[in-house]
């Protein structure tokens, strides 16, 4: 039998947009060489105090934010507080004083730079930044998508009086949603829990019944050939004899499907009001 598999997709990212926010100059100027160098990060702001830095994330809504503590008349914490748990950016608190450093990962920080710190030990709390960024946005992508997906199901799209099922099948595969048109599946078969659609050399699994799904398809355009197959009508190409009395479906691209013999009525059926 002819299968395809769909490879994981995996999300498109833009860049990690990031503020930067230190009370001295040559401090945020250093940070900013750093940063540079690399092609996933956006500076989109500086700031030099920690009120200023509250309102630029507030503004700019960055995903990183590298974070003085010690500042003069709002500190990084304090700044922090002011923007909120819900609208913080993943942080790096860099300073001079190591007596913050518990405070910081109480409050989440993904990193905690000493000043002063090497290429290396940048890089690695940069990497570590990204990580949880790429997290942050996944995870975001995927309640997005869970919330589009179940809005789309709840609410299906209107048909007319003489049709009995949707005009399209809503797939969420390899974090994507597909709207399928019923035209453009190949053929279905049931895998475990899961309904697999085979559409112009792909597959698309959906968690479905084969029963339930059968209820949704237009029996005009979609018919069942065996207790976990069905194929769309227009694909098929030829009945060939297999063995003791069996049949085997081909279709047009080539894929050999079984013909159950407790389905062999429906496709005599079907070939009788096609003569």
């Amino acid at each position: 039998m002819k299968t395809s598999t769909l490879a994981p997709v995996a999300p498109a990212f833009t860049r990690i947009r990031t503020v930067i926010v230190d009370d001295e100059p040559a401090a945020r100027r250093g940070l900013r060489l750093l940063l540079e160098r690399d092609p996933a990060v956006e500076i989109v702001g500086e700031a030099s105090g920690g009120a200023e830095a509250a309102e630029m994330i507030a503004r700019e809504k960055p995903e990183l934010a590298f974070l003085d503590v010690q500042m003069p008349g709002c500190d990084g914490f304090q700044a922090l507080a002011k923007v909120g748990v819900a609208a913080a950016p993943a942080v790096i608190f860099v300073t001079a004083y190591d007596e913050h450093a518990l405070r910081a990962f109480e409050v989440n920080a993904v990193d905690y730079l000493l000043k002063p710190f090497d290429d290396l030990r940048f890089g690695a709390a940069l990497q570590r930044a990204k990580e949880e960024v790429r997290r942050r946005q996944t995870d975001h992508v995927n309640s997005r998508l869970h919330q589009l997906l179940d809005y789309l199901q709840a609410s299906p799209p209107p048909v007319a009086p003489d049709e009995t099922s949707p005009d399209r099948i809503l797939i969420k595969s390899s974090g994507e949603i597909f709207f399928l048109k019923a035209e453009e599946i190949d053929w279905i078969e049931a895998e475990g829990d899961y309904m697999k659609f085979h559409v112009a050399g792909r597959a698309h699994l959906m968690r479905e019944t084969m029963a339930r799904l059968e209820t949704r398809l237009d029996s005009k355009r979609f018919i069942r050939i065996h207790r976990s197959t069905i194929v769309n009508i227009d694909r098929l190409r030829k009945l060939s004899p297999s063995f003791a009395g069996e049949y085997a479906v081909i279709l047009h691209d080539g894929t050999k499907l079984k013909l159950s013999r407790g389905y062999h009525e429906r496709i005599a059926t079907l070939l009788k009001q096609s003569l």
